[in-house]
């Protein structure tokens, strides 16, 4: 059994994580926020990602979050109208961008990722589940690339994975939109490979993990990279594209009257500019 010494010696407290026969479980922990990620949260779930992937001991990675939901996205009071947030300045960093590190983290991670989603998995939310290599649904999920309505663009899986997961027409559908699917919609179109009830989620997810991690874990190790290679290719020059826009549009009057009109609980009303 691997032990979590590397991760327990860290000040976490956004992001749970433990090991159990060779499967690492990562969990989200800010349910008064619905696991919105703030730059701590942030923080952790990169870290989590890479210590997981740096432990040979470690088999599979399931990921999820603790109830109500899998991830609601940024924490909008944090990232996006807080004193930190790129809106806040008045023109966009001089400096190459790159993919955001804990998307990367995820993305690198050798050994296979289950997204456990037991609730709403919207914005960065529905990203972190596109970063796994498999999603199952609880009954109770939702999934929205809501990025267009804070005047945005998706970040790295909107572009790299959704597409190849769901189709460029579907996946187009679901970024020009924001539309909201539930569980039953997401198995329809590829975007989760199970659903079931609520209560037998993380059940599901580690027969699934343990099945996975009773095979030869270098042999495991390399099917994954070869998926990554093969279906996807190289996500770093689309991240870093995808980062630079974010960071432009949060100049716009567009992304500050989303972020306003959110916080307002308010319809938005856009100018295109």
């Amino acid at each position: 059994m691997a032990q979590n010494t590397a991760i327990a010696s860290q000040d976490f407290n956004c992001t749970g994580f433990d090991v159990v026969d060779h499967v690492a479980t990562i969990t989200l922990n800010r349910p008064q926020r619905r696991n919105a990620l703030n730059f701590r949260a942030y923080d952790e779930l990169e870290s989590a990602f890479r210590i997981a992937s740096a432990d040979p001991e470690i088999r599979c990675v399931i990921v999820t979050g603790a109830d109500p939901a899998f991830c609601s996205g940024d924490d909008v009071q944090e990232i996006m109208a807080g004193p930190k947030a790129v809106s806040q300045t008045s023109q966009p960093p001089i400096v190459r961008p790159r993919p955001t590190p804990a998307a990367m983290a995820a993305l690198d991670c050798e050994c296979p990722v289950i997204a456990a989603v037991n609730g709403a998995a919207v914005g960065w939310g529905m990203e972190l589940a596109l970063f796994a290599d498999i999603r199952i649904a609880s009954q109770k999920a939702k999934f929205a690339e809501l990025f267009v309505k804070r005047g945005l663009v998706s970040d790295i899986g909107g572009f790299y994975r959704l597409p190849a997961i769901v189709g460029p027409a579907k996946a187009a559908e679901l970024l020009f939109t924001g539309a909201v699917i539930d569980a039953d919609e997401a198995k329809r179109v590829g975007l989760v490979t199970d659903v079931v009830p609520h209560e037998q989620l993380l059940e599901r997810a580690r027969a699934l993990a343990a099945s996975i991690a009773e095979n030869p874990p270098l042999a495991v190790r390399s099917l994954k990279e070869g998926l990554r290679r093969t279906a996807y290719g190289d996500p770093k020059e689309i991240g870093s594209w995808a980062i630079d826009r974010i960071r432009r549009l949060m100049q716009t009057e567009d992304h500050k009257e989303g972020v306003a009109s959110f916080l307002e609980k308010r319809a938005p009303k856009f100018k295109g500019r």
